[in-house]
Parts: structure tokens; C-alpha cells; sequence
């Protein structure tokens, strides 16, 4: 190995965090890369650290590094076009009553796109569909919010302890595997501000995606099985469509 040879972030395996000499080289490690100098006559180094193999492209499981890969975020590039279905994805599976399951998706992009890149496309697609949300149901949702089946018994009862915290379970509601319309309605039928209701979706799904993505990230999912997880979360959606075709 060359005097300076980068080592890609993704296959650094466990790595001291300070900057000490060790023998004739050192190891320099970052929440992004690590660096490692040494001299290729320096046989005691490569016998310290018998992971690495010294060639220019040193390759090392990322399992072996979780702590410097996962706070990282992994990978950093992606084909620009996978990120626009991430952002579609994400759209289609958060605007009013969705049906799709956004999770299958979001851990799989983890491993391809990283934690913050996927968290955050997946973000900013489902602020797309929620302030598209309120721009059409806060209007329709006024119409009725009035009517005593709405401002009565237990719907007015939620609506109650709706108003007295709107920003928190609101984010809350974002992180939790909760339904997401009964908490849209509510906010909507408060007539609750269009910008506050747009950061309390930002910091309850924020998290929850980084969590996904960082599951993806970290363990080795086959896509098969995500396809099948996929496909369990549908039955239920799928059902009630069903029962819905057949009372019509």
C-alpha cells in the first residue's frame, strides 16, 4: 500500500478514535473516512490490523464498523433517479388516506442511499402530500367540522384533547406506526395553520425515516423478504377495499 492510501468509509472496521503515532504510521479516523498512513515496510501494522487487506481497494464488511459507518450515513450517492421514486414514493404513500406502506421502501433505499439522503428525500415528499392535504381538506373538512357528530360525544372529545397540544401529537403521531388520517383530520378540522401543521409532519416523520433507513442500513435484509413485509401490510387495505366493492 501507498504512503496515504484512502480507505473508503464504508469498509473501515473497528478503529481506535484518537490520532496517536503507531509505529511508522498513524491512523486518522472521521465520521466520514477513515485514513490510513502507513509504510509499506511496517509489517507489525499490517499484523495489528489483519483486516485490511493492503491493496488500493481495501474492502471490509461495514458490519465490522457500525458506529463510524452508521453515523456516516452510509452511502452518499445515488443514481439522482431513484431519488425522485423515493420522493414519489414517499408522495403517493402519505397524501389523505393513503394505503400504500412507506416502510418496505424507505428500509430498502437505507441501504442504498444512506440514512440522511433517504430520510430525507422521504421528508420532503411526504411535506409535498401534506401540505397538498391541507390545501383540499381543510376547506371541505370546515364545511362539517360544525355539525354535532363532529363537535360532540367522542369525535368532540378528540377534537378537545386535539387542541390542547396540536404541534406534539401531531409529531408524535409522525413517529409512532400509528394511522396518519385520523390525526390529519383533526388538525384540519381545527383549522390548524398551515405552516405549523407542515414542521410538526417534518419532525415526527424526519426520525421515524432515519430509523427505517438506518435498519436498512445496518442489517442485511433480503429484498425478498421486504417484498413479502410489503405485501403483509397491503392485506389489510386490500380487504377493506374489497368489502367496500362488494357493498357497492
Amino acid at each position: 500500500m501507498r504512503l496515504g492510501t484512502l480507505v473508503p468509509r464504508r469498509y473501515v472496521t473497528t478503529v481506535s478514535m484518537v490520532r496517536r503515532p503507531i509505529s511508522t504510521g498513524c491512523w486518522t479516523a472521521s465520521a466520514s473516512s477513515a485514513v490510513l498512513l502507513i509504510d509499506d515496510r511496517d509489517a507489525a501494522i499490517e499484523r495489528q490490523y489483519p483486516r485490511v487487506a493492503l491493496d488500493d481497494t481495501v474492502q471490509m464488511e461495514q458490519t465490522h464498523a457500525p458506529l463510524i459507518y452508521s453515523l456516516a450515513g452510509g452511502r452518499a450517492t445515488l443514481n439522482p433517479t431513484l431519488l425522485v421514486v423515493l420522493f414519489a414514493y414517499a408522495f403517493i404513500s402519505n397524501i389523505a388516506m393513503a394505503i400504500i406502506p412507506h416502510e418496505p421502501v424507505v428500509i430498502w433505499y437505507g441501504a442504498q442511499a444512506g440514512i440522511w439522503t433517504t430520510a430525507a428525500v422521504a421528508t420532503l415528499g411526504t411535506l409535498a402530500a401534506a401540505w397538498v392535504d391541507h390545501r383540499v381538506f381543510v376547506p371541505l373538512i370546515a364545511r362539517v367540522a360544525h355539525k354535532r357528530f363532529f363537535a360532540e360525544g367522542t369525535v368532540g372529545w378528540l377534537r378537545a384533547r386535539f387542541s390542547r397540544a396540536p404541534f406534539a401529537i401531531l409529531a408524535m403521531s409522525g413517529v409512532a406506526p400509528l394511522p396518519a388520517f385520523p390525526f390529519k383530520a383533526m388538525a384540519f378540522a381545527e383549522g390548524y395553520p398551515i405552516g405549523r401543521y407542515l414542521v410538526a409532519v417534518a419532525v415526527g416523520r424526519f426520525p421515524r425515516y432515519a430509523l427505517l433507513a438506518w435498519l436498512g442500513l445496518m442489517l442485511t435484509i433480503p429484498t425478498w423478504l421486504l417484498v413479502t413485509l410489503f405485501a403483509v401490510m397491503m392485506l389489510p387495505s386490500l380487504r377493506l377495499l374489497w368489502r367496500r366493492r362488494k357493498e357497492r
